[in-house]
């Protein structure tokens, strides 16, 4: 692969119910979330996020999200070994871009580019 990880950013749990998650979420933390939106909610932990998404397929899982340059590039990269794009890239707010590609072996594996993350 021609684009190198930058090192995990991001976890999202697709949730049927947002706002019991977000509750259940806010009480195991202690805290709130910083984002909170009807199509996503948004917690930083340990400078990292973890994601409510409501519009995601809780059968899929937890979905990791590991940081890159450059996402289109980091999919065409596992695509050309073999995985299949499972959510397309797209700008989901503030310079942020994400993907997720299903391995040939049924994995879910997520990309991130997050210009605002202070990590490597």
């Amino acid at each position: 692969m021609t684009t190198p990880l930058q090192g995990l950013r991001t976890v999202i749990h697709p949730v049927a119910d947002l706002v019991g998650a977000k509750t259940w979420f806010s009480d195991l933390l202690g805290y709130g979330p910083y984002f909170d939106e009807p199509f996503y909610v948004g917690f930083e932990v340990a400078g990292y996020e973890l994601g409510l998404l409501p519009t995601g397929d809780p059968s899929d899982g937890a979905l990791v999200y590991w940081g890159v340059p450059d996402v289109e590039a980091a999919v065409a990269d596992a695509v050309g070994l073999g995985a299949t794009v499972h959510t397309a890239a797209s700008e989901v707010g503030d310079d942020i871009v994400t993907a997720t590609v299903t391995t040939p072996h049924g994995a879910i594996v997520g990309f991130i580019y997050n210009p605002h993350f202070g990590g490597s």
